[in-house]
C-alpha cells in the first residue's frame, strides 16, 4: 500500500505537468483492497507537491463526517493549497458503511443537509448559531479561515430528482450520477440561471491507437472496480434500476465497459480509442449534458498508476485542446 500512495502522488505531479487542472478523490470504507477512506491527508500531501492543480472529491460521504471537523479540515487544506480546494459531497448508499459507523441509514438525508448548512456557516468568517435535528452549535467561530472567500466551492452528487433539487436548494455545483432526465434536467429547472454553476463528471478515458492490445489489462482491472461497485449497489436499496446496466457491461461490443444500454452518466463507463474517437465521443457527452468539468480515472485498481501515463499524455496533448476549442 505505501507504494500505491507513492506512485499516486507521482501520477498527480505528472498530470499537473501535462497541464491537467483537476484531481478528484473518491471515498469508500471497509473495502478489502484498502480503497481510500479519507481524502484529507492525501489531498494535503498532493497539494504540497503541486502548485496549480485544484483538488476535490467525488464524493466525500457527509453522514460519516462531523461538519465542524470537516470545515476545519477543508480550511486547513485550502491554506496548504493556497485556495485550490473544493468539496464534492453525497449521502452514501453502502449498507455496510453505515453499519460500520453505527449510523442508521435512515438519518443520511438529515445528516447531509444539516452538514451542508453548517459548512456554509462555518466558512462565513464569523461566529454562528445552528440548531437542527442532528447538530446544535452556539456562538461558534471556526478557524482558520479558508483562503477562498466563503470557503471551498461545494458540489453535491445526485442520482435522482430529489438529489438534483437538493443541489439547487443549497446552491452547489452538480455531480450527476444518473440519467440526465433524473439529475441535470431537474437541477437546471430549479436553478434557472446556471451561468455560474458547474456540472462535473467522472468519465474514464483511455487514449490509444491499439485498443485491442493496450486496453486489455486496463479492462480487467476496471471489471474488478465495476464488480466492487455492483456489489455495494446490490447490497443497498439505491440504484436498483442501474444494476442491470452496470453488471451487463461484459456484453459490450467494444473493448470497454459500455453496456448495451448504458447509463450515459455512469462514472464506471469508459471512452476508449484513438484521439479522434475520444474527441468525438466526449464532445457529444459534454455538449448534450452541459458538462463543465471532466475527470478521468487514474491508476486502475491492482495496477501501477503509471500504466495510465501514456494515455494521460495523449489525453492532455491530443484530446483536451480539441475539446476546449469547441
Amino acid at each position: 500500500m505505501p507504494q500505491v500512495y507513492s506512485e499516486t502522488f507521482e501520477q498527480i505531479e505528472h498530470a499537473e505537468q501535462l497541464g491537467l487542472d483537476l484531481c478528484w478523490f473518491t471515498e469508500h470504507h471497509f473495502i478489502d483492497d484498502g480503497y481510500l477512506p479519507n481524502f484529507v491527508p492525501v489531498a494535503a500531501a498532493a497539494a504540497s507537491r503541486t502548485t496549480t492543480m485544484r483538488f476535490s472529491t467525488d464524493i466525500c460521504l457527509l453522514p460519516f463526517r462531523h461538519p465542524i471537523r470537516l470545515a476545519e479540515d477543508l480550511a486547513i487544506l485550502d491554506n496548504i493549497s493556497n485556495g485550490r480546494m473544493e468539496l464534492g459531497v453525497g449521502m452514501g448508499y453502502a449498507t455496510h458503511e453505515f453499519q460500520g459507523f453505527d449510523i442508521p441509514i435512515s438519518r443520511r438525508v438529515s445528516l447531509t443537509e444539516e452538514a451542508l448548512q453548517v459548512l456554509q456557516l462555518a466558512w462565513g468568517g464569523e461566529a454562528f448559531n445552528f440548531e437542527g435535528k442532528r447538530y446544535r452549535f452556539s456562538n461558534l467561530r471556526v478557524t482558520p479561515d479558508p483562503v477562498q472567500e466563503g470557503g471551498p466551492p461545494l458540489w453535491l452528487a445526485a442520482t435522482s430528482p430529489a438529489g438534483a433539487k437538493r443541489a439547487a436548494t443549497f446552491g452547489t455545483h452538480l455531480l450527476p450520477q444518473g440519467p440526465k432526465s433524473l439529475t441535470i434536467d431537474p437541477w437546471r429547472e430549479e436553478v434557472g440561471d446556471i451561468s455560474d454553476r458547474r456540472v462535473g463528471l467522472i468519465r474514464g478515458v483511455f487514449v490509444t491507437d491499439d485498443p485491442e492490445r493496450e486496453w486489455a489489462p486496463i479492462a480487467a482491472a476496471e471489471r474488478y472496480r465495476r464488480d466492487v461497485y455492483v456489489g455495494l449497489i446490490k447490497a443497498s436499496q439505491d440504484h436498483k434500476s442501474e444494476i442491470a446496466s452496470r453488471s451487463e457491461s461484459s456484453k459490450a461490443r467494444r473493448p470497454s465497459l459500455v453496456a448495451d444500454t448504458p447509463i450515459p452518466l455512469n462514472p464506471l463507463v469508459w471512452t476508449v480509442g484513438n484521439a479522434d474517437h475520444c474527441v468525438a465521443e466526449l464532445q457529444e457527452l459534454i455538449i448534450s449534458n452541459g458538462i463543465t468539468d471532466l475527470v478521468t480515472w487514474g491508476g486502475p485498481p491492482g495496477l501501477a498508476p503509471s500504466v495510465m501515463n501514456d494515455s494521460l499524455t495523449k489525453f492532455a496533448q491530443d484530446v483536451i485542446p480539441r475539446l476546449r476549442s469547441e
